[in-house]
């Protein structure tokens, strides 16, 4: 089926997207996987290739572009490339809308040069080893002194986490007051107490660098705190159908390529005398993933639209984020199936997939938590 909703300016851009990965970051992924991080000058690069803030103001050097389906582009070709190391999507799709919406100008001109430039690499703290859906369950405090907040507190499975400059950290600035006492404090490179603890040995998406944080007595200055005190909780609920609608959009994009891929070999590859594709069993299962893979992306394409004109809901965000990441889980699973043993071997781009794949249906809220999410929609 054709698609309708990118004009000839969009796809204008995914030509320059597909450019900047086979330029800067398809020569290289296959040593930053062996590092486990990317080069600061991939991130360098995309500043000037205008990839970085591309909804930022023009004044700071972002592109003034607030079209959401630019990084649409941008998140499903990175994906169809199986280029993961970048974690561009953590700092433009996320962190964007928080710093965008939530700053001071003060802020903005301190922050976004940077962050548009690429000289500024950012990350979000939620996660912590004994809370990760729960974020009301976090345990990072964060306590008045002076002009001063003093932060303690650990962080796990953060994205960008060793590069970063910039964290948005999520602390409790009041304990004793639930949700409403949960607020989002900037933390930068260099403040003293802030350490970076291992990078995360994780079975798949090697080249992005996933990080422990630690904050001990930081004192970070009231100045960094990013909106209104108590407010985080509802700042987090706020941002997070756009990161799901994120995550459903690459995760369908990887899905559709790993099919792709599967297909092209089951043209080639021959078992007992002809291609494994003409063999009704292979038929079959390519049919009904092409059968999944076509519903997935009208309702997908549909949910951008409605994203964009800021009509979708935090229950269809959930539904979709659900959906799209088991259906590329067993879209993956099934293709690697269809390519038997050499399926298992690591420079088959399936298997790659396959371990990349994994993390879609944990990270952004599980699909456990995206059920109770629709779930509680219904009013039961």
């Amino acid at each position: 089926m054709q698609r309708e909703i990118f004009t000839e300016e969009h796809e204008a851009f995914r030509d320059t997207v597909r450019s900047f990965i086979t330029k800067e970051i398809a020569p290289f992924h296959e040593q930053w996987e062996k590092d486990g991080v990317v080069s600061r000058d991939v991130w360098l690069a995309a500043g000037r290739q205008g990839l970085l803030g591309i909804d930022i103001d023009e004044q700071y050097g972002g592109g003034g572009e607030t079209d959401y389906r630019y990084y649409v582009v941008m998140g499903e070709e990175l994906a169809r490339a199986g280029v993961h190391g970048p974690g561009f999507a953590v700092h433009n799709d996320i962190n964007g809308g928080y710093l965008s919406r939530l700053a001071t100008d003060e802020q903005k001109a301190r922050w976004l040069p940077g962050y548009c430039s690429g000289e500024i690499i950012t990350a979000i703290a939620m996660s912590e080893p004994a809370a990760g859906s729960d974020l009301q369950g976090i345990k990072t405090s964060a306590v008045k002194d002076g002009d001063d907040y003093v932060l303690n507190g650990q962080k796990t499975f953060i994205t960008n986490g060793i590069l970063s400059d910039l964290v948005i950290v999520v602390a409790k600035t009041d304990p004793e007051a639930g949700h409403k006492g949960i607020s989002l404090l900037v933390v930068e490179r260099g403040m003293i107490g802030f350490e970076r603890g291992r990078n995360l040995d994780k079975i798949g998406l090697h080249a992005q660098d996933t990080a422990e944080l630690y904050f001990d007595n930081v004192r970070v200055p009231k100045e960094n705190l990013l909106g209104e005190e108590g407010k985080g909780f509802v700042y987090l609920m706020q941002n997070l159908p756009r990161e799901r609608v994120t995550i459903g959009v690459t995760s369908l994009a990887g899905a559709e390529k790993a099919f792709e891929q599967t297909v092209e070999y089951a043209r080639t590859r021959e078992a007992f005398g002809r291609p494994i594709g003409r063999f009704q069993h292979n038929r079959f299962t390519l049919a009904e993933m092409k059968t999944e893979l076509t519903v997935a992306r009208t309702f997908t394409d549909r949910c951008v639209m409605e994203h964009v004109e800021e009509r979708l809901g935090t229950e269809e965000a959930s539904m979709l984020k659900w959906w799209n990441t088991e259906l590329c889980n067993r879209v993956v699973d099934r293709c690697l199936q269809l390519h038997g043993g050499y399926g298992y071997m690591t420079e088959y781009p399936i298997a790659k997939a396959y371990l990349d794949a994994r993390i879609q249906t944990i990270f952004g809220g599980t699909t456990e938590i995206m059920k109770e999410i629709i779930g509680r929609g219904l009013d039961l």
